[in-house]
């Protein structure tokens, strides 16, 4: 699922999905390692101008990496703290890639693991130092679900006691995977969202752009987005990164999107058709994208908000993401929640 084949044909793999929908040049483009790249994401440069497109755009193309040690919501016992000082960025950081090197030891249970050597240990909190993701509301984390989101928590929650993340619901099958169903069966990244939020790898995202429409292509499930920058009415089809309208507000790219077909990646798959997403581009340096997404989702949360994410130009392409379990790993998950299933049947008939 994680394969990043450093092959030519893994690379003409991986961009040819946005050529289909581009026939333009990638000049500019860059990345730098997953592992370093979230390390540099600087503070917004005041009175920045962005390079211009031939269009006269503001130009976003290239490989923008979106790692990062920072939260999306404030940890508990920072209510107060909204910004770190350089000190305690820096042990934050140390104490999130320890985490993950634990993480990477845990044994496998009976449905298997991942070998998680490919984890982005080497990460740092964002330029801006703060302590969380979430910029609204105040306190840095998401408001309160809704009552029928938290009945609908708590059931999962129920059916799911003592099972992986990535293991069948007792009793379930292709339909009933669990929150991360979508990525086990290859259908979206759990990074890529929409809208895109860090996490333990492969956080690399790639714009396109012309003067009438802009890609966004995601590393993970190397899935693309076109996003014409018209008033064009949206089709009555519901997709699973929904339909998506761009527009300038000054040099700030604004994409708006609905017509989601069911939850998307994001939140855990806690999302649902009614989701409202506002993302904004904004280039605020040379080497640094600021990327703000608004959600609006009233069957689940009470209220919208809003988080940024500091996202560094890179210097490297592309890599093809190869999400197999789909093809090949469904079978021996499923095989290994029925033993599970028939184990515990055993264990209660003694």
């Amino acid at each position: 699922m994680r394969n990043r084949g450093r092959s030519l044909i893994a690379l003409l793999g991986a961009m040819s999905v946005a050529i289909l929908y581009l026939a333009v040049p990638t000049a500019g483009q860059r990345q730098a390692s997953s592992a370093g790249t979230g390390a540099r994401a600087a503070a917004p440069q005041k009175n920045y101008k962005a390079p211009r497109t031939p269009d006269g755009q503001p130009d976003m193309q290239g490989v923008w990496n979106f790692s990062t040690a920072t939260p999306l919501e404030r940890p508990s016992g920072l209510d107060k703290k909204d910004v770190f000082t350089q000190e305690e960025a820096e042990e934050f950081a140390r104490s999130e890639a320890d985490r993950l090197d634990h993480d990477k030891n845990k044994p496998a249970d009976i449905v298997g693991n991942y070998n998680e050597f490919w984890y982005d240990g080497n990460k740092k909190v964002v330029g801006t130092r703060r302590t969380s993701l979430i910029v609204d509301p105040p306190d840095g984390r998401m408001p309160p679900l809704t009552q029928e989101a938290q009945k609908r928590a708590d059931a999962i929650a129920a059916a799911r006691k003592g099972v992986g993340r990535h293991e069948p619901t007792p009793g379930g099958f292709v339909e009933d995977l669990g929150p991360g169903g979508l990525q086990v069966r290859c259908i979206m990244g759990f990074n890529s969202g929409p809208p895109m939020t860090p996490g333990a790898y492969n956080q690399n995202v790639q714009l396109f752009q012309t003067k009438d429409q802009v890609v966004i292509l995601n590393e993970m499930i190397h899935n693309a987005r076109a996003v014409p920058l018209d008033s064009r009415p949206l089709a009555n089809i519901p997709f699973w990164v929904g339909q998506s309208r761009g527009r300038w507000e000054g040099d700030t790219l604004v994409v708006e999107t609905k017509k989601f077909k069911r939850e998307t990646a994001f939140a855990n798959g806690r999302t649902t058709s009614e989701l409202h997403l506002v993302e904004k581009f904004t280039r605020t340096s040379p080497d640094t994208l600021m990327y703000e997404f608004t959600v609006n989702d009233p069957r689940v949360w009470t209220k919208p908000w809003t988080a940024q994410i500091l996202m560094t130009l890179s210097d490297q392409p592309m890599y093809e993401y190869a999400c197999h379990e789909g093809n090949y790993g469904l079978p021996g998950i499923l095989g290994g929640g029925k033993a599970r299933d028939e184990a515990a049947v055993k264990s209660s008939s003694r």
